[in-house]
């Protein structure tokens, strides 16, 4: 079982940055693929990144592009989501997600691949 708390939500105003965190328990963290998701309200959740168990490589919605990067510390047990240049269409809850198999992270872009979820950071760019 593997428990995840995500962190570093707020209010930010349209071009800040923010990086949003991800603690995981338990001793495999470092063999889980990792993705973020967001959910606006009245939106379906949506495939923001990903990252492969070893960091090695990463995958993106197009929306996030250039201006979004995730990266992993897996002595620190901890996925990050480094946020720049924020746009009001980035306002939504933030979720990570730890999958059990161990792919290419271009293969995690469904929730549906992922075993665990956190409880979600609420961001909100104002304009």
């Amino acid at each position: 079982q593997v428990q995840l708390v995500e962190s570093g939500g707020g209010l930010v105003q349209a071009g800040g940055s923010l990086r949003l965190s991800c603690a995981a328990s338990g001793r495999t963290f470092s063999s889980y693929a990792m993705g973020w998701f967001r959910q606006a309200p009245g939106k379906e959740r949506e495939f923001v990144g990903a990252i492969s168990w070893s960091g090695g490589s990463t995958d993106y919605a197009d929306s996030v592009k250039g201006r979004f990067t995730i990266s992993r510390d897996n002595a620190k047990n901890t996925v990050y989501l480094q946020m720049n240049v924020l746009k009001p269409e980035d306002t939504a809850v933030y979720y990570c997600a730890a999958a059990k198999s161990s792919y290419s992270a271009y293969y995690y872009r469904q929730t549906n691949k992922y075993d665990y979820w956190g409880q979600g950071t609420q961001v909100t760019v104002s304009s």
